[in-house]
């Protein structure tokens, strides 16, 4: 029985040493990822830019978070929308307006899909996100890792069935391609390109060429391949402008 049990132990470590080792790999490549971007500077950060004609202020502390729009509508009306832990409120010119439910969860995505997008790679560590190790790949000359992130149903939100493959450079940690699916409004798959680096006050921001898959249903683990065959199509930039990042005592 002893010689038994001898056996048994080496073989029940084995795929636990190597679950370790998998998810030890793809969680260093994140956190040098966010390091590079920003690292510690983003928990104590405010950042404002504006996006399509809309000013946005994002503050995600470990705390707490609250995210700001302002914008002007077409009659002249200053429209502000607040999202933070404790829940949802829009204003017209400062006075409180009520939302339907439905509207309420339509703007909170909303402005919770430019937040995210804003301040990656800070983010891929909350509790609701999943890292995978994707493989290795060799793209417009430079190597990289890349990162598949799904979401938990719990704390995932309304969009936890995105899916979403980061390509982390290997020699600096920066992200500079993101591929993701998506199923609300219609659906789609885009595959974005970092464009116009650049560090304002210890936070990395990036614009991006934003690209599509004609069909809706591509995975997104064929953009890469479809990018570099031509494939894609220029749909639009994801440009974040007069950027401001204030720190927060």
């Amino acid at each position: 029985m002893d010689k038994i049990k001898n056996i048994l132990l080496p073989l029940i470590l084995i795929p636990f040493i190597f679950g370790c080792s998998t998810f030890t790999k793809e969680q260093n490549i994140i956190d040098k990822a966010i390091e590079a971007h920003g690292g510690e500077a983003y928990t104590r950060a405010q950042i404002s830019f504006d996006f399509r004609n809309t000013h946005y202020k994002i503050l995600k502390i470990p705390s707490s978070f609250e995210y700001s729009r302002e914008f002007t509508d077409s009659l002249g009306v200053l429209v502000k929308d607040v999202l933070n832990n404790t829940g949802f409120v829009r204003t017209f010119n400062g006075t409180e307006t009520a939302v339907t439910g439905e509207r309420e969860q339509a703007y909170s995505n909303s402005i919770n899909a430019v937040a995210y997008f804003a301040l990656l790679p800070y983010g891929l560590n909350d509790a609701a996100v999943n890292k995978t190790f994707f493989g290795e790949t060799e793209l417009e000359g430079k190597s990289y890792n890349i990162i598949k992130v799904t979401f938990s149903e719990d704390g995932g939100g309304e969009d936890f069935e995105d899916e979403f493959l980061y390509w982390i450079n290997k020699q600096n940690g920066l992200m500079d391609y993101m591929a993701y699916s998506y199923h609300t409004e219609g659906g789609g798959v885009r595959f974005r390109k970092a464009i116009n680096s650049r560090v304002i006050n210890g936070i990395r921001f990036q614009d991006y060429e934003n690209y599509m898959a004609e069909d809706k249903t591509t995975p997104a683990e064929k953009m890469e391949v479809m990018y570099k065959t031509g494939q894609l199509k220029l749909l639009s930039k994801i440009l974040m402008e007069n950027i401001q990042v204030d720190y927060i005592k």
